[in-house]
């Protein structure tokens, strides 16, 4: 279908990017489309944008029959600002939307044709985000935006925003309802949030009274599950507390049954968070993570833990390839690229009798479960968190165990 063409449709389910999918007849059989700001049920009049052999995407012209699904967004800036994308849908459809693109994942990627009930683990849907990245646009850009004018800033003031929906442009806000009430507070009033003048983008984060910024005060201490943790504005930690707090309690649970009598891991163990519950349950807990500024807050953050621990500034490949004693237990919660080819490897080969892999992207989980399951590892559980309400994103717990 050429750019430009109009056509009807319907809607039948939500991305795993967040738009509404629905097929259209072809010459060459029927052809998946993308469209973002729709609800499955939809009966939509749209417009081709962008053309694939395999695929395409459209904008919507005309809602035609709006979906019961369909809710009005309360943020006056959805469809605009590119930070949600499922607004438009009440929060049980949004759950019902990332299991279903979850058990598809697994189902279509991991090559599952069972597996366990996937749970789910609902959060606060406004006012949870605790860890936000924001993006500056200072005087000087706001010139090169109006050359023939004069600036509309005074010399020491930026904008604050978000990255637009597909397009780097900046969306300037005073308020965001998805952030800790602490963030729309500074927000609103412009003080609290303070830009690092060597950057364009940089992070903030506030929990329970505690506001940490890049170009301010960066770190701090929050507290979870009645213990403290040191947290850095610049390193990355869960963005949703209250979310958090539920998934290190299923992690404690899933120790259980785990053999007690031999060593740990916590790979990917970024600050420290995961272990700061679990070491003193096995006899040694090993942390294993790249960056070493998060390693350094590590070690401070289990200074005072119970039981023996050793860190390790490596890769989970470089990791894997010195790693040769038995391990009782495992937690990974690695980035979205999922687990390197070498840790996989050593799971099928060495792994522990208990696995439980904590992951941001249902791609690449499913991906790395079907390689666990070839590799001897049965899938026990699977529960989705939703840590990002009003957006497509989708955190999980996977619970492996080997007889």
């Amino acid at each position: 279908m050429p750019i430009g063409d109009i056509f009807a449709c319907r809607i039948e389910k939500i991305s795993s990017g967040g738009e509404g999918i629905s097929f259209i007849k072809t010459p060459g059989g029927d052809k998946r489309v993308f469209i973002g700001l729709s609800a499955p049920g939809d009966g939509l009049v749209c417009r081709i944008t962008r053309e694939h052999s395999r695929w395409a995407e459209a904008e919507i012209i005309e809602i035609r029959e709006a979906s019961p699904l369909r809710i009005d967004p309360p943020c006056p800036l959805y469809g605009h600002c590119g930070g949600c994308s499922l607004q438009h849908l009440g929060y049980g459809a949004q759950l019902e939307a990332k299991k279903g693109i979850l058990e598809e994942a697994f189902t279509r990627i991991g090559g599952f044709e069972t597996m366990p009930r996937i749970e789910t683990e609902a959060s606060s849907p406004w006012e949870y985000r605790n860890r936000m990245q924001f993006h500056t646009m200072r005087q000087e850009h706001v010139r090169a935006r109006f050359p023939s004018g004069k600036s509309i800033l005074p010399r020491s003031v930026s904008l604050l925003g978000l990255k637009a929906r597909k397009s780097a442009e900046i969306v300037s806000l005073d308020d965001c309802p998805v952030a800790d009430p602490l963030i729309r507070k500074a927000l609103k009033n412009r003080e609290g949030i303070k830009a690092p003048p060597d950057k364009d983008r940089f992070t903030v984060y506030a929990r329970n009274g505690l506001l940490l910024s890049e170009g301010g005060t960066s770190r701090g201490k929050t507290v979870l599950l009645g213990r403290k943790i040191g947290v850095d504005a610049g390193l990355f930690f869960q963005s949703n507390g209250e979310m958090l707090e539920k998934l290190c309690k299923d992690i404690l649970e899933t120790t259980e049954q785990a053999e007690k009598d031999l060593p740990a891991a916590d790979i990917f163990c970024g600050v420290g968070t995961f272990s700061l519950f679990l070491t003193g349950l096995f006899p040694h807990m090993e942390l294993v993570e790249i960056n070493r500024q998060a390693l350094a807050l590590a070690r401070e953050n289990l200074r005072f833990a119970a039981g023996e621990r050793e860190f390790f500034a490596l890769s989970d490949e470089a990791w894997a390839k010195q790693a040769e004693k038995p391990y009782g237990f495992v937690v990974a919660d690695p980035p979205r690229e999922g687990f390197s080819p070498g840790l996989l490897a050593w799971f099928c080969k060495k792994g522990p009798p208990r696995l439980v892999y904590v992951s941001c992207d249902a791609a690449t989980l499913a991906r790395d479960a079907g390689a666990l399951k070839k590799g001897g590892y049965t899938l026990r559980s699977l529960k989705l968190f939703d840590f990002y309400p009003q957006t497509a994103h989708i955190e999980s717990m996977a619970v492996f165990i080997r007889e």
